[in-house]
């Protein structure tokens, strides 16, 4: 059936068909739509490919950043810059973090082998309120100094990522070790004891 039309208008995808709709062309709308699919198919087939204990905290070597954080015990703040000088085991938990439980031995009997020996526990409450943090310590026990961080700005501001993860930081205020899930007792005594220049 002649439309009339020249032969341009008719073969364009927006040209109407000789009953007066559009013409219809599903692959407009199939092309895009399965080039985003592959798309989408293949980050994650490469995020599966990717090992996440190979990430590396970009912090491991370089200065601590600073932070004045209040204290859980009450007092004054925290200040990093005042514990220049000791060993600064830094470690982010939360009263809902099931491998904080677990952890948590190995930070006391490290708190009490080195609070004498210049090494300081500093427990950094994460993404959880001081009610809850003060009830697991009464639970579980700890005599280390314990802060809380509102916002999670100092978390943010050492790239944590989740609870618990641990930055054991030398006298001179450098990161020389990052840990994330349950610390040891041997993974800290180990770096403790050589920045206290213990041979092992």
């Amino acid at each position: 059936m002649k439309t009339g039309l020249p032969e341009s208008m008719r073969r364009h995808p927006t040209s109407l068909d000789p009953t007066g709709r559009r013409k219809r062309r599903p692959w407009l709308v199939a092309g895009p739509l399965a080039a985003v699919f592959l798309v989408v198919i293949w980050l994650l087939a490469f995020g599966l490919t990717r090992n996440p204990d190979s990430y590396r905290n970009p912090l491991v070597g370089r200065r601590a950043p600073a932070f004045a954080l209040g204290s859980l015990q009450g007092g004054g703040a925290i200040r990093l810059a005042q514990l220049r000088g000791q060993i600064v085991l830094v470690n982010f938990w939360g009263s809902w973090c099931n491998d904080c439980v677990v952890e948590h031995a190995a930070l006391d009997q490290a708190w009490r082998r080195y609070r004498d020996q210049g090494v300081v526990v500093l427990g950094v409450v994460y993404q959880d309120t001081a009610s809850n943090a003060e009830r697991f310590l009464h639970e579980l026990g700890g005599g280390w100094p314990q802060a809380v961080d509102p916002g999670s700005k100092t978390a943010i501001a050492y790239g944590v990522r989740g609870a618990p993860e641990t930055f054991v930081i030398s006298s001179a205020g450098r990161v020389v070790a990052w840990h994330a899930g349950p610390v040891s007792y041997a993974y800290l005594s180990s770096h403790v004891d050589r920045l206290l220049g213990r041979a092992r």
